[in-house]
């Protein structure tokens, strides 16, 4: 138990940059890459449908309107209009959803809402 293999190590620094800075990257398809079922009925966008998964920010009573959309500002990179009018859905609504993409991406996204103290979680998109 005294030391850390380096494998170990530069796996754990991975996960803190992934988690400090994650990439914020589109899920995007080669059209060659589409899966086919055996009857073929399977198309494109169904097939990108079942991997795409969306971050959900909830209402919670602690923080401020004003500190939810900065930090979707901040993070997510949104202009004043966009991060505003999201921050008014998670306050009226109870939720909005803030990005959309692999599930990875999703996870990093819903655990970086929680450092900054907002409650969100992932969940798949449905498409509705």
């Amino acid at each position: 138990m005294g030391g850390t293999s380096g494998s170990g190590a530069r796996f754990l620094s991975a996960c803190v940059l992934s988690l400090c800075a994650p990439a914020r990257l589109s899920y995007v398809t080669s059209q060659n890459s589409t899966p086919e079922t055996e009857q073929g009925t399977n198309t494109r966008a169904e097939s990108e449908r079942a991997h795409v998964w969306r971050t959900v920010v909830h209402n919670d009573p602690v923080n401020l309107m004003t500190y939810v959309e900065w930090v979707f500002s901040t993070y997510f990179g949104f202009d004043p209009d966009t991060a505003r009018r999201l921050m008014l859905q998670v306050h009226q609504n109870g939720r909005a959803v803030v990005s959309h993409g692999q599930r990875e991406q999703m996870e990093a996204d819903a655990q970086a809402m929680h450092t900054y103290g907002l409650w969100a979680t992932i969940e798949p998109d449905l498409g509705d």
